[in-house]
C-alpha cells in the first residue's frame, strides 16, 4: 500500500489515512487502497476496523482536488458495506470527505480541538454524501454544517451528536482502540445484526446513497463473466450460457 497503512492487533484492523504531507487527502490511489482494505476486512475474521490518519496535523482532508477520486467508493455503508463495526479516530483536520467518513463511522472519537468543516457551498463542488448526515445528527445541526460551512471544534462536534466521545489532544487512537477491544469481547453476531438493522432499516436513504449503491451493483453486472458470455452469445447466434457471476 503506497498511501495507507494496514495493521493488526489481535481482531482489531487499524487503517491508517497515510499521506501526511497532504493533510491524509483522499486521492485516487488512496481511494483504490482504502476500498480494498476495507473489503479485505469485512472478509476476515478480524471483528472491528479502526480508521485515523497520520500525524497529528489531520485526519483527513477530504477528496484531493489535484486527483479527484470516486471518494463516495470509500464511504462506510456506502461504497464499502461491512455489518462489523467501524470507529473513526479523528484528530486535527477534518474536512469534507473526512467529515463524512466521520459521521458515517459507526462510532467516532475526536479530540476537543479537532477542527471540522464542510466547504463545498465555498468551492461550488458536491456530490450529495454529505446530505447523509441529517440522519445521523439533528436537523438544524446537519444544515449548520453543510450550508454555512463554519469551523467547528471537537467538542461542538460532540454537542451536535456527530461525535461519540470527545477527548484530550493525542488520546483519539487510545480511546478508539478501548472501545475497539471492549467490541471485540461482544457477540460478533449480536453486534452485526444490530448494526445491519440500523443502517440498513432505521436510518433514511439519501438520494446520493442510493445512486451509489445502484451504481455498485450494475459495476458488479458490469464486469461480470456473464456480460462476457452475452456478448459472444450474441455474435456467435446462440443461447447464452450465464454462470451467474
Amino acid at each position: 500500500m503506497e498511501t495507507i497503512k494496514v495493521e493488526q492487533d489481535e481482531k482489531i484492523t487499524i487503517i491508517t489515512l497515510n499521506r501526511p504531507d497532504k493533510l491524509n487527502a483522499i486521492n485516487l490511489t488512496m481511494s483504490r487502497e482504502l476500498q480494498q482494505a476495507m473489503k479485505e476486512f469485512d472478509a476476515s475474521d478480524q471483528r472491528v476496523l479502526v480508521l485515523t490518519g497520520a500525524g497529528d496535523r489531520a485526519f483527513c482532508a477530504g477528496a484531493d482536488l489535484a486527483e479527484f477520486p470516486e471518494f463516495w467508493r470509500v464511504v462506510p455503508t456506502v461504497g464499502v458495506e461491512t455489518n462489523k463495526p467501524i470507529i473513526a479516530a479523528v484528530e486535527g483536520i477534518c474536512i469534507g470527505g473526512g467529515l463524512v467518513l466521520a459521521a458515517f463511522a459507526d462510532i467516532c472519537v475526536a479530540t476537543e480541538d479537532t477542527k471540522f468543516s464542510y466547504p463545498e457551498g465555498k468551492v461550488g463542488v458536491t456530490g450529495g454524501m454529505v446530505a447523509g448526515i441529517a440522519a445521523r445528527i439533528p436537523h438544524k445541526a446537519a444544515m449548520d454544517i453543510m450550508l454555512l460551512g463554519r469551523t467547528f471544534t471537537g467538542r461542538r462536534a460532540y454537542e451536535m451528536g456527530l461525535v461519540t466521545e470527545c477527548v484530550a489532544p493525542g488520546k483519539s487512537l487510545e480511546t478508539a482502540m478501548e472501545m475497539a477491544r471492549e467490541l471485540v469481547d461482544m457477540a460478533p453476531l449480536v453486534v452485526q445484526y444490530l448494526k445491519d438493522v440500523v443502517n440498513n432499516h432505521m436510518l433514511p436513504k439519501s438520494p446520493a446513497e442510493e445512486m451509489m449503491r445502484a451504481m455498485i451493483v450494475t459495476d458488479q453486472i458490469a464486469g461480470s463473466a456473464d456480460v462476457e458470455e452475452g456478448k459472444r452469445a450474441f455474435f456467435e447466434k446462440r443461447k447464452p450460457k450465464f454462470v451467474g457471476h
